[in-house]
């Protein structure tokens, strides 16, 4: 993510957290472009105790040879086979992309390790012949191929078909693991990722929060939970653990989440319109698609000039005071002169307005 250093412990940190939260494979890093990537997914491969891992590596043998150094599980080959990338790119032709691609895959092979191939910027590339690279390497042995939207310039129909379309080109006695890679550009990577697996993709990739080049990837915690409780399928994910990951990993990162982000967000399960209250502290399926513990998350009521009786009743409860009829019309006639002028109603101000009331009656209200 443009803008963002993680530093040897924040990586084996966050790969603590994945591997925790139930993640297949972690790509843990790059290792021919740094010492660092290199040291760090070596130590990663071997102190994960259920992830398998991966190493990236363009396709060359410098790069292979470096992942395979990592001790990695997976060596994930890539190279671009759109003609915009291999003219203005990789300076090379359709057929020597192919060749490049099928050595590195060779020698991935060599070392006894699953491989793992992207055809970098599929979705831009010509079908026919992205057909016949995926078919070239499938020949070679590969384990997985990888189906990326590189610029994430996919809709959800044409992701389903394209991949359906090449599960389908692909040989029939050969196991071939397929995933797809959706970039959020167009702000379409969660529901890419879904219809991908419509299309017949058996695995994901994803990055937590979307954080990634430009617009970002597919969110995990989106994709998890599309795929759980929108399609009915299942993954090795702690769901439980969605928020609390998605949470650890933006403090690494030093990136504030907007409030509204699906799934893990603070206003992901937060209501402050009347209606909306009402109908959440009757049943929360009323406003929510699903319950925020499901996640790691939880619900929030939340108090604004919108809030209705029922939300003041329960904040009321919520602080231990007696919700009666005058002091909820009190607190509400408050709530619409006050919370427009202010950026956030805290519990603060409530109880400021629950001893004012109390005052205008003459009661006494000692302190906890």
């Amino acid at each position: 993510m443009a803008g963002v250093e993680l530093d040897f412990n924040d990586k084996i940190v966050i790969a603590q957290a994945l591997d925790d939260l139930g993640v297949d494979i972690i790509e843990a890093g790059f290792p021919a472009s740094s010492e660092l990537d290199k040291k760090v997914t070596r130590l990663i491969s071997r102190e994960v105790s259920r992830a398998r891992i991966a190493g990236l590596a363009r396709a060359n043998a410098f790069d292979v040879d470096e992942a395979a150094a990592s001790e990695v599980h997976v060596i994930h080959v890539f190279i671009a086979t759109s003609d915009i990338h291999i003219k203005y790119k990789l300076s090379s032709t359709r057929e020597k992309v192919i060749e490049a691609a099928v050595d590195a895959v060779e020698r991935a092979r060599s070392y006894g390790v699953d491989v793992l191939f992207s055809a970098e910027d599929a979705t831009r590339s010509d079908p026919s012949y992205l057909v016949k690279v995926y078919k070239s390497v499938v020949d070679t042995g590969v384990d997985y191929i990888n189906i990326p939207d590189t610029v994430g310039v996919m809709t959800p129909w044409s992701m389903e078909n394209l991949v359906r379309r090449i599960i389908q080109a692909m040989p029939r006695n050969r196991d071939i693991r397929v995933d797809v890679h959706c970039h959020n550009d167009f702000g379409m990577a969660t529901a890419n990722s879904i219809a991908g697996i419509m299309g017949g993709a058996d695995g994901v990739q994803v990055t937590v929060n979307g954080f990634g080049e430009r617009g970002g990837n597919a969110a995990l915690e989106e994709v998890v939970a599309s795929i759980h409780f929108q399609l009915g399928y299942s993954t090795n994910i702690n769901l439980q653990m969605l928020t609390p990951v998605s949470r650890l990993v933006a403090d690494r990162f030093k990136i504030k989440m907007p409030p509204n982000k699906a799934i893990t967000g603070l206003n992901a399960f937060a209501h402050e319109a009347g209606i909306h209250v009402h109908g959440v502290l009757n049943n929360p399926l009323t406003y929510e698609p699903i319950l925020p513990e499901s996640v790691g998350n939880r619900r929030r009521i939340v108090l604004g000039r919108h809030s209705g009786k029922a939300a003041v009743e329960y904040t009321l409860k919520q602080l231990g005071v007696e919700p009666s009829r005058g002091l909820v019309k009190h607190v509400l006639r408050k709530l619409k002169e006050v919370a427009p002028k202010v950026k956030k109603v805290d519990e603060d101000m409530i109880i400021s307005w629950i001893r004012e009331y109390d005052v205008e009656l003459g009661v006494h209200v000692q302190d906890a």
